[in-house]
C-alpha cells in the first residue's frame, strides 16, 4: 500500500512492484511525503533494487531524504540523498515486509526516486546483457517508468532497449504482474519500425552500416529478442457482427460494410457496424478450440477515417456463453488500448492465452 501527497508512478504486488516520487524524472515538490509499505507472502523476503536516487543533497538529507525500515528485524537503511547514496544497487533483505519513506521540504533540484523490487522467489534482476543468452526477473509496474524502447515485437530489439518494458512491449510478460524474461542477442537489422503494442509505442531507429558491440569492437549492432510463445496467425473460419453498414454512396452506389471484410488482409474498407449502434460487437469463429496470444487491429482507410480506440474481449466454447476477458490480475474485465489512426496497426497479448474457439 502507499499513502502521501508524494507518491509518484506505484504498482505493488506480493511478488513484485515498482515505486517512483510523484514527477519522476521530473523534479519532485517541496513539501511532499509518500510512505510504502512492501508485503511478500510468508517465508519469502525482499531485494529492492536502487534505480535511481538522485535527491537533494544536505547535511544528514535533511531536505530530502529516503528511509527504509525493516519493522521484523528492526534494522534501519539510509536516509539517503545525493550525497549520502545507498552503498550498492541491490539491497537484500531479510525480511517480507518493508517500510519505505520519502520526505521532502523546501529544494531547488532532483529527479527523485525510482526503487523496484521482488521476493527471494525471483533473485534475477534486470541488468546489462553480459552473455550471449541471459534471463532477467522483470518487476510489475516497468511499463510506465522513464525510458525508451527501440525496435518492435517482430523484428527484435537493440541491446539498449529498456528490457523490462521491451518485455510488455513484446507481449511476453503483462505489466500488472511483472515475470522473468529470457533474452537472445543477435546481429540486428538496419531499420526498426516504430510500433504500438500493449500500450506502448516503440521508436523508429536506423542503424548505420558499422556500429559497436558491447565489448567495443567493430561489426554489426546487436539486438536482444523477445519472442512471445507463439506468433502464428489464426484462421478465422466465419465472421458475425451485431450489425454492419449499408453504405450508399454520393452515386448511389451500394456498398456493404459486411462482417466478413473485418479480416486484417482484407483490402479497400472494412467491416463497419451500423452508424449509432452502441455496444457494436464483432466475432470470430476458428472453427475449432484453439489457443489465441493475442490480437492486431487496424482501422479502415479507404475515404474513411475509421478505427476502434478502445475494446472488450470475450471468449466462448459453444458461441452462446461468453467469458469477459480479464487479464493477468483477474479483478476486473480489461479495456484494451485500440487504434490511434486508420492506418496503423496496434497489437495486443493475451496474457494468459485465451483457449476458445469463439472470440467477440
Amino acid at each position: 500500500v502507499s499513502a502521501g501527497n508524494g507518491c509518484g508512478h506505484t504498482l505493488l504486488t506480493p511478488h513484485s512492484g515498482t515505486l517512483s516520487s510523484k514527477n519522476y524524472p521530473g523534479t519532485y515538490p517541496n513539501h511532499t511525503m509518500c510512505c510504502w509499505r512492501l508485503q511478500a507472502p510468508p517465508g519469502t523476503s525482499l531485494l529492492l533494487a536502487f534505480g535511481d536516487v538522485d535527491l537533494e543533497p544536505s547535511e544528514h538529507c535533511a531536505h530530502s531524504s529516503l528511509l527504509l525500515a525493516d519493522p521484523q528485524t528492526g534494522t534501519a537503511y539510509g536516509p539517503y540523498c545525493r550525497n549520502s547514496v545507498p552503498s550498492a544497487p541491490l539491497l537484500v533483505t531479510n525480511s517480507s515486509t518493508v517500510t519505505v519513506l520519502f520526505n521532502s521540504t523546501s529544494h531547488r533540484s532532483g529527479r527523485g526516486l525510482l526503487v523496484s523490487y521482488a521476493t527471494s522467489q525471483h533473485p534475477g534482476t534486470p541488468g546489462p546483457p553480459l552473455t550471449m543468452c541471459f534471463s532477467v526477473y522483470c518487476p510489475a509496474g516497468c511499463k510506465d517508468i522513464h525510458g525508451d524502447i527501440w525496435g518492435n515485437p517482430s523484428q527484435g530489439y537493440r541491446d539498449t532497449s529498456v528490457l523490462c518494458k521491451a518485455a510488455v512491449h513484446a507481449g511476453v510478460i503483462a505489466d500488472e504482474l511483472g515475470g522473468q524474461v529470457t533474452l537472445s542477442r543477435e546481429k540486428g537489422i538496419t531499420l526498426y519500425e516504430s510500433a504500438f503494442a500493449n500500450g506502448l509505442r516503440s521508436k523508429r531507429w536506423v542503424r548505420s552500416r558499422w556500429g559497436c558491440t558491447p565489448h567495443g569492437s567493430a561489426g554489426p549492432a546487436l539486438c536482444c529478442l523477445l519472442s512471445p510463445a507463439c506468433d502464428d496467425v489464426l484462421e478465422v473460419v466465419a465472421f458475425n457482427a451485431s450489425s454492419w453498414w449499408h453504405e450508399v454512396d454520393m452515386l448511389g452506389q451500394d456498398r456493404a460494410w459486411v462482417a466478413e471484410r473485418a479480416a486484417l488482409s482484407t483490402t479497400g474498407y472494412s467491416w463497419a457496424a451500423e452508424p449509432g449502434t452502441e455496444a457494436a460487437w464483432l466475432d470470430l469463429d476458428l472453427g475449432i478450440r484453439k489457443n489465441v496470444t493475442g490480437i492486431i487491429t487496424k482501422g479502415s482507410s479507404e475515404q474513411h477515417n475509421y478505427y476502434v480506440t478502445s475494446y472488450h474481449v470475450y471468449s466462448s466454447r459453444d458461441g452462446k456463453n461468453w467469458r469477459p476477458y480479464r487479464g493477468s490480475s483477474g479483478q476486473e474485465d480489461k479495456v484494451f488500448e485500440g487504434n490511434a489512426d486508420s492506418q496503423g496497426e496496434v497489437s495486443n497479448a493475451f496474457i494468459p492465452p485465451i483457449i476458445a474457439r469463439y472470440i467477440r
